[in-house]
């Protein structure tokens, strides 16, 4: 199967191109971002509540999925307050001095954005703690007997986290934030009108068909939308005029082998896999990694999140069931999807009384 890091599809793929791009696609106010209208709503009350009292707003949370604005949100927090933000992430905080230096550092009300907050080391995150309630930092000075603790005041600050596993945020640290928005997928709608202003701001011509086009293949996620754009502007520069409408971002999507569906050649082979050779379900994640030469974690946090919410696989506790969503997708696409597997006829369940009783009988 196709490495993860090739996915043009992966929500959470970012190289170096793509932050320079996605940086000029960002919008830079509540009222260019797109989408989110609740988190939106709440967002604009909590700011302009802060505006108006003079203080540091309240820490907010954001979780979902990779790819929704978590990052673009946090900045946009910034320029509404009128205020710096400063990046970093959870692995990149390693040890307590690192965390003291940065919040040593802010101004007031200023912005500390943590990525993937959730991978905090503990001892950091326990000096995180007094920050975000007192605006206080406790410093150990020495060691052993002579060991003191020093109480350090900070300036007023917020903390923006963002997340995509909510669930293994501590709660101690979960409670600490007076906000949580939860980010959820785009609709269709929201999607084109993300992929027009991307390309409004890229110099593309595009027609409504194509935008529609590419944000029905966007799985829900603006970053997938953006790079889908990028890339079908370079299939339309290079083979075509430069102008994008409907049929040039058909045979362009074509040529990166992504379906109607949203769906790669990844996600079709791990489809197919199911169908043809386990009979559509349901078989054990383990025996599907096996036969894909995948991890198991790969296949349940990379490629079955989208399947599920396409309704095309379903877990069960046997295993991973091929739906019949999922079986008519591979029929329309030529795929040979053999008839569903099913018990031997004339084959007891396992310890079945009957049996049972018959063997006893005999004996």
């Amino acid at each position: 199967m196709t490495d993860d890091a090739e996915r043009i599809l992966a929500a959470d793929l970012l190289d170096d191109a793509d932050r320079a791009v996605e940086g000029t696609l960002r919008p830079r106010s509540l009222d260019e971002y797109v989408g989110q209208r609740e988190v939106k709503a709440n967002l604009s009350v909590l700011l302009e509540a802060a505006r108006g009292r003079g203080e540091a707003a309240d820490h907010v949370l954001l979780y979902g999925p990779p790819g929704l604005g978590k990052t673009t949100l946090a900045t946009i927090i910034a320029r509404e307050l009128g205020v710096n933000v400063r990046y970093t992430s959870g692995p990149a905080i390693e040890r307590a001095g690192d965390l003291a230096a940065i919040l040593t550092a802010l101004d007031e009300h200023d912005i500390l954005f943590i990525d993937e907050i959730h991978r905090l080391n503990r001892a950091v995150e326990e000096i995180l703690y007094p920050a975000m309630e007192d605006y206080a930092l406790d410093v150990m000075i020495g060691k052993g007997p002579s060991a003191r603790s020093l109480r350090l005041t900070l300036k007023p600050f917020t903390i923006v986290g963002a997340t995509t596993r909510a669930g293994r945020i501590s709660s101690p640290l979960r409670d600490r934030f007076g906000a949580t928005y939860r980010l959820d997928f785009y609709d269709e709608a929201d999607l084109t009108a993300i992929v027009e202003r991307s390309a409004g701001i890229l110099g593309v011509e595009i027609t409504r068909g194509a935008a529609h086009a590419i944000a029905r293949r966007g799985r829900g996620t603006p970053r997938v939308v953006n790079r889908l754009l990028k890339r079908t502007r370079d299939h339309a520069q290079v083979l075509g005029d430069g102008r994008v409408d409907e049929a040039a971002a058909d045979v362009a999507l074509q040529a990166m082998e992504i379906d109607d569906a949203g769906l790669d050649t990844t996600d079709r082979k791990l489809m197919a896999a199911i169908a043809q050779k386990f009979g559509s379900g349901p078989v054990g994640v383990a025996a599907l990694a096996a036969v894909l030469s995948e991890e198991v974690e790969t296949i349940e946090d990379v490629y079955e999140p989208y399947l599920l919410r396409q309704g095309f696989l379903d877990r069960t506790p046997q295993g991973r069931i091929l739906t019949e969503g999922g079986r008519a997708h591979l029929r329309r696409l030529g795929y040979e999807v053999p008839p569903r597997r099913r018990p031997e006829a004339d084959m007891p369940p396992l310890w079945e009384d009957s049996v049972l009783e018959e063997s006893e009988t005999s004996s």
